[in-house]
């Protein structure tokens, strides 16, 4: 099968004829129907969060944000079948560990990042396997198409676990996202949704435009006032109720956290970069005074799916409108090569193979 192969770090990636994977007794393989570009596969691709685990050794096929159709299924597996449409979070669960039991699969004890670690080959591929696929395998509605099921990727699914869970977003706060990328517009197109009155802030006008088109009710351009932060407290008359760092660097984690007001809630779901390495200078005193609260979010909790696609299937929120194209397989490598300059917008999508 084709796949995207990272060899070495840095260096330009391939696209590859590969031996296609087998099933484990309690996995599956699925035909991978769409897989976002995503810039954590940059960062992958660049050496990036060796501090956060996530440094596979090459040759790796990348690729983490999948949806497909299951092609074959291990003799232990129990909940689904060949045929069956599925998503496919990246961090995949043991199912065993105390987080797993107590309904905190996304962050468990023995996970596994797909297409971040040499246990799981990514899904930049016509197939991928997926471990205990009682958990990890999450059967889609038939009501969602397989353009819709591409565009929940990780970043759409994140950015539904930071709002509606650990953001806690309600109807008629003001959040603001700093960092408009595909997690970013994600969670503005969400917090709307929820009922806040969202502030978006980037740098680039046409990533400002796409978050208004969203839901954000106003916009702040990073690039156009000296102080972000203080641009956010003065638009919500204090500070907001909820900010998020959906980017990652130091600068905007440090202007979400001060985008805040008294009791505000920030949620970080952007991860550093080579740079901070995992460590960003943050106001603790601030966090005393107006008693904040600092949240981190990753992924979504696979048995928490079926909220999240009833309000797909409603049309509450459509993971459709955050797919800003479709590629194929021979263009990821300069797509994610693109990045480098901060050059996409939205959520890519590879489907085709």
């Amino acid at each position: 099968m084709k796949a995207v192969m990272l060899e070495e770090f840095q260096e330009p990636l391939e696209v590859q004829d590969v031996e296609r994977p087998e099933p484990e007794p309690d996995g599956v393989v699925a035909k991978v129907n769409g897989c976002g570009v995503c810039r954590s596969d940059w960062h992958c691709w660049q050496g990036d969060w060796d501090w956060f685990g996530y440094r596979p050794d090459p040759p790796h096929i990348l690729g983490h944000e999948p949806c497909g159709t299951i092609v074959e299924v291990g003799e232990d597996v129990e909940t689904v079948s060949e045929g069956d449409h599925i998503a496919i979070p990246f961090n995949f669960a043991c199912g065993k560990c105390e987080l797993c039991r107590n309904g905190r699969e996304n962050i468990c004890e023995n996970h596994v990042g797909l297409g971040f670690m040499n246990e799981a080959p990514g899904a930049f591929a016509e197939e991928v396997h997926v471990p205990n696929a009682d958990i990890n395998a999450v059967p889609l509605p038939d009501e969602i198409d397989p353009d819709t099921a591409a565009g929940i990727g990780c970043r759409f699914m994140t950015s539904y676990h930071g709002m509606a869970h650990r953001g806690n977003v309600g109807n008629g706060e003001d959040v603001v996202v700093h960092g408009l990328g595909g997690i970013g517009l994600s969670a503005v197109h969400i917090a709307n949704a929820l009922g806040a009155n969202v502030i978006g802030v980037d740098l680039f006008e046409e990533k400002l435009e796409k978050a208004e088109q969203l839901g954000a009710v106003t916009t702040v351009n990073a690039s156009e006032v000296d102080d972000p932060a203080k641009e956010v407290r003065d638009i919500t008359d204090g500070g907001a109720d909820c900010s998020v760092d959906a980017l990652g660097i130091a600068t905007t984690c440090q202007n979400a956290v001060n985008s805040l007001g008294k009791g505000g809630r920030h949620v970080q779901i952007g991860l550093t970069t080579s740079e901070e390495e995992g460590k960003v200078s943050l106001p603790t005193d601030e966090f005393v005074a107006k008693e904040i609260d600092f949240r981190g979010s990753l992924g979504l909790q696979p048995s928490r799916y079926p909220e999240m696609l009833d309000m797909i299937k409603t049309g509450k929120i459509d993971p459709k409108e955050l797919v800003s194209e479709t590629i194929a397989i021979e263009a990821v490598p300069d797509k994610l090569a693109a990045m480098s300059d901060y050059d996409t917008m939205g959520i890519p999508v590879c489907n085709e193979f």
